[in-house]
């Protein structure tokens, strides 16, 4: 299965991929514009907007859109992240035509309306109240916060109660207006899907979008690290700990990802081992590696009682010491089978490879081969792996978030020095890891 893709005048990449023996298409509208785009009074505006567009345009009431699309089995959504919005449909392949006239009906004649806004703004009060209500959620945000202190990255994508409440309908259509543009934009599908059509489709609804964003490029992110400690009465505390990780272009982008599954990617994991199988100190514990356009984020959660925390914390310290210089092949080659296994598995399904395919072409500007990315995975190494290990952990400042009881964590200036002695104190030989600019 091939991936075929057309520019269009206006610089909108309309991008699809046929599947054989299915009745659906999976399809959306991705904009490179997310929370990082906002200004600095605008915080919160951009998941707001994702909102807005579902409710009411110049054609459509809200209702109107919700009915419109369910009458034909289908269902719509919209997400929020940080660089990108995604307005994404799924619909049996006759009511493709339909899926197309609603999302350019919301992206190009919402009309924002004041009463509508008064409701949502309420709802998404309620949205922002329940995710600082539950720790496991706020906890990210916080760290977040602290990592890249005082900048757009780093901030919550919901916004603040008062940011929320403050925000007029000019605010949101000036932000669409400055964002949302065709060189921002795919226009990708998956499924029972004919290419030349639906290029002729999306042309039809939108021809009209400008080219070009009126708005300045984002500021480059600049990661700090920090140290967020909140004391609440829970039974057990939520800790997230964290370092500076890699951006999609760099070189070790993808030995990051290989390395967070290596070290808590799943129960044969060596954190979720040593911590949670052997000594029962948590339920669950994880590692993950984000990645952005000019950076990233390498980090690891876990919750457990208070009275465990500083045995937990010791443990990751040294696992993570313990990475710079003992993986095996063995290791190396299970995580490489679970990241091949999840590439594959999620290119199954039409919903996961149509944004799977807008955000290479976002990110990278073309979409990347599997046979890409699968080539780059054999070519990891233990030798590059463990150098990895030693640069993330060392080179960087550490950045600490928790929540609940905390008075037994580890302050930051100890988990540093735990990390840069011992059995880090002597830098692997070989540097094989590099920033060198890369696909992937």
């Amino acid at each position: 299965m091939t991936v075929e893709t057309t520019r269009l005048a206006n610089g909108i990449t309309v991008a699809t991929q046929r599947f054989e023996h299915v009745e659906s298409v999976a399809l959306g509208v991705w904009v490179k514009a997310g929370s990082r785009n906002e200004l600095e009074n605008e915080h919160g505006v951009a998941h707001l907007l994702e909102h807005m567009a579902f409710k009411g345009t110049v054609r459509r009431t809200a209702q109107t859109i919700a009915e419109e699309i369910e009458n034909v089995g289908g269902d719509i959504n919209a997400a929020t992240s940080v660089e990108t919005t995604s307005y994404f449909v799924r619909v049996l392949k006759n009511d493709v035509p339909l899926a197309l006239d609603l999302l350019a009906d919301i992206l190009q004649n919402s009309k924002f309306d004041e009463d509508e806004l008064e409701r949502e703004k309420h709802v998404i009060l309620q949205e922002l109240g329940a995710a600082n209500d539950t720790p496991d959620d706020a906890v990210f945000d916080r760290f977040t916060e602290a990592a890249f202190r005082h900048q757009p990255i780093g901030r919550a994508i919901l916004g603040t109660r008062d940011t929320i409440k403050a925000f007029t309908s000019d605010q949101i259509r000036h932000y669409i207006d400055r964002e949302y543009c065709g060189e921002r934009m795919v226009i990708a599908a998956a499924g029972a899907i004919d290419h030349d059509e639906f290029v002729r489709l999306v042309e039809t609804h939108f021809s009209g979008i400008r080219a070009k964003p009126k708005g300045k490029a984002v500021p480059l992110a600049h990661y700090v690290g920090g140290d967020y400690r909140e004391h609440r009465p829970l039974q057990d505390t939520q800790l997230l700990l964290g370092f500076e990780g890699r951006a999609y272009h760099v070189r070790d982008f993808y030995a990051s990802q290989v390395l967070a599954m290596l070290l808590g990617g799943g129960m044969s994991s060596r954190l979720f081992q040593e911590i949670r199988e052997k000594r029962g100190l948590c339920y669950s514990i994880y590692a993950f590696h984000w990645g952005f356009s000019d950076t990233g984020i390498f980090g690891i959660h876990a919750a457990t009682e208070p009275g465990d925390i500083e045995e937990l914390v010791s443990l990751v310290l040294h696992e993570l010491r313990r990475a710079a210089d003992d993986i095996g092949p063995a290791e190396l080659d299970r995580a490489r089978a679970q990241f091949r296994a999840s590439l594959l598995m999620s290119g199954e399904s039409a919903p996961s490879r149509a944004g799977q395919i807008a955000r290479q072409i976002l990110l990278f500007g073309r979409p990347i081969p599997n046979e890409e990315l699968l080539d780059r995975l054999d070519k990891l190494t233990v030798e590059r792996l463990r150098d990895l290990a030693y640069r993330l952990f060392t080179e960087s400042p550490p950045t600490v978030s928790a929540i609940g009881p905390v008075d037994q964590l580890m302050d930051i200036g100890s988990i540093r020095t735990e990390l840069v002695s011992g059995a880090m104190e002597k830098k692997p030989a070989t540097n094989v890891g590099g920033m060198r600019l890369a696909v992937g």
